[in-house]
């Protein structure tokens, strides 16, 4: 009987080859003490180790090849410096030297610190960095304790076609394993945010994470299906199963093939309804996905990125050489340039390290930025200034009061007239939008509608906060519904206010994005999608094959129910139209 194992897809994309299993489970690591007269010994040994794993790293940097995305090898980059932080480095000798702790101990009670830092950070994807020290700290723990790492820099042949199956794996390993010919991969643990998240989609690679159990169900070299879409595993599988996989593994190729012709082709209902289709990015590697796939724009460029992974904030001229290089890339196709949209615990800017029982809920976002004027009217003037070179929007994050509006409105006119009188240009009509994510903001987006030159619908923290859960937390997301009515009506009110004040509204959170919800939204009177750039021809394609004349009933069927039950038949009955 076929064996299923469910965990949360990261990337989609049918895989079939032989299960290969990483000796990578959990380290125990128990306090230890060390003798006084042996303390400088043991601080040698953590340094030896460190030195090794940066060696390996590096190995691994050096092994792929040359015109490999930028954005992949940074990943790398980002342990190595790690590597460097005194806070993985310097302060586990001092436990070493003043609590006579082994070198595991002292590195693991390290970790722990810091992955508390981590926990207490509001940001979703910031979050998940905790899984980066884990990484770095792993390497070195397998170092001390004798332990090869799961990759380490040799080219293996023999992975070349397997489904690697780990407890977790790194941004490097995945790298390197990628480079090494792996079908997929499947890991006990990590989240959809996660660096290797983002690089699994990166790479094309299908993958699934948060399994929890799957080294004890699966034999090494047996065939294994990998279904990335529906987040399954299938072991034992028999005859008429992978017969029926590779059916739709030849189909979803036959599919890549057939919407890569839509490239250059508009993205227009079959009515005669244009829509504008737009790309998220954060990564290089985004933009280049979003060209190919024939993006009309940038609808969201996230600005936290240029911010991590390091000790110092980048300077004005800095965000704006970041900013000018997305304007050239994309041609004179427009960009909208998210503000930054951290939280208040971020070592790598803010100065205030209070901690936030409830951080999701604290300073962060806009809030941040406001609090921290110095932070803020640096990008202010990079933004504006880039929006001398091409088509440019700012959009603000997390709105919630007309207060805090005010307030960013008054530091963008000043920023202009400071840019005045420096002689700096820019365009003074360059559109200031903001994104309505906060349930109050979407209950009165008449007021934003009115103040602002666009809004943006961010449905990821729009829905979480809506039904009070927290998405990336494994025990309720279940209950992440972009369905449920009070969520709709949210939806339905933000847009049609742009319609009455005669602002437009896009959206730009995971629902623009997952073509389940794409006619429902169009006709809801939805017009800009922002979606992941790997995402956009699939979406393209179900908007050419729309006809939204026809939709009117069942959507308002949809929209005026309070079963979920009901509420999802029809949006069944209306995708099959």
């Amino acid at each position: 009987m076929t064996i299923t194992i469910s965990g949360t897809g990261i990337s989609r994309g049918i895989a079939i080859g032989r299960a290969q299993r990483l000796d990578d489970g959990e380290l125990e690591i128990y306090e230890a003490a060390v003798p006084r007269e042996l303390i400088e010994d043991e601080v040698a040994r953590f340094r030896r180790a460190v030195r090794t794993a940066r060696q390996q790293l590096k190995a691994i940097r050096n092994s792929i090849p040359e015109n490999t995305s930028a954005d992949i090898t940074d990943f790398i980059d980002t342990h190595l410096l790690m590597m460097e932080d005194s806070m993985l480095t310097a302060a586990p000798v001092e436990l070493i030297r003043h609590k006579q702790y082994s070198a595991e101990w002292a590195l693991k009670v390290q970790r722990d610190e810091l992955a508390r830092v981590f926990d207490e950070m509001d940001d979703p994807y910031l979050r998940t960095r905790k899984d980066d020290i884990d990484h770095v700290v792993t390497r070195i723990q397998r170092i001390l304790i004798g332990e090869k790492t799961a990759t380490h820099g040799d080219h293996d042949d023999t992975l070349h076609g397997a489904i690697i199956l780990a407890h977790d794996l790194t941004p490097a390993e995945t790298v390197l394993l990628q480079h090494q010919g792996i079908a997929g991969f499947v890991t006990e643990s990590g989240g959809p945010l996660s660096h290797t998240a983002i690089l699994a989609r990166s790479l094309g690679l299908p993958a699934i994470v948060g399994t929890h159990t799957t080294s004890h169900q699966v034999r090494d070299g047996e065939t294994v299906i990998l279904d990335g879409g529906r987040g399954l595993l299938l072991a034992d599988i028999d005859a008429r199963t992978l017969k029926e996989y590779r059916r739709q593994q030849r189909e979803q190729k036959k599919r890549q093939t057939e919407l890569k012709r839509l490239r250059n082709e508009p993205a227009v209902t079959a009515d005669n309804v244009p829509v504008n289709l737009l790309a998220n990015v954060e990564l290089l590697e985004d933009i280049r996905i979003a060209r190919l796939s024939g993006a009309d724009g940038i609808g969201l460029y996230r600005t936290e990125f240029i911010f991590m992974n390091r000790d110092d904030v980048p300077d004005e001229e800095e965000q704006l050489e970041h900013y000018l290089s997305l304007i050239r890339t994309m041609k004179g196709l427009p960009v909208t340039i998210r503000t930054l949209d951290l939280g208040a615990d971020k070592d790598c800017i803010a100065a205030d390290k209070r901690s936030c029982s409830n951080p999701a809920l604290g300073l962060r976002a806009i809030r941040l930025c406001l609090s921290q004027p110095e932070l803020f009217r640096p990008q202010l003037r990079a933004i504006l200034r880039a929006s001398a070179r091409g088509p440019v929007q700012m959009m603000i994050p997390m709105l919630s009061s007309a207060s805090e509006l005010d307030q960013v409105l008054a530091m963008v006119e000043e920023t202009r007239r400071q840019l005045s009188e420096d002689g700096l240009p820019f365009d003074r009509n360059m559109p200031v939008g903001g994104m309505i994510e906060v349930p109050a903001a979407a209950l009165s987006a008449g007021l934003f509608a009115r103040k602002l030159d666009f809004l943006s619908i961010g449905t990821n923290d729009l829905i979480q906060y809506a039904l009070a859960i927290d998405r990336v937390d494994d025990s309720v997301t279940y209950l992440y519904d972009p369905l449920h009515p009070g969520v709709l009506k949210l939806v339905r009110m933000v847009i049609e206010a742009g319609h009455r004040h005669m602002t437009p509204v896009a959206m730009c959170g995971e629902m623009a994005g997952d073509v389940r919800y794409t006619r429902l939204l169009l006709a809801m009177g939805l017009r800009q999608f922002s979606v992941p750039p790997t995402a956009l021809l699939e979406v393209k394609d179900t908007i050419r094959r729309s006809h939204t004349d026809t939709y009117a009933k069942l959507v308002k069927r949809i929209l005026d129910s309070d079963d979920p039950e009901q509420i999802h038949a029809t949006l069944d009955a209306l995708n099959e139209l």
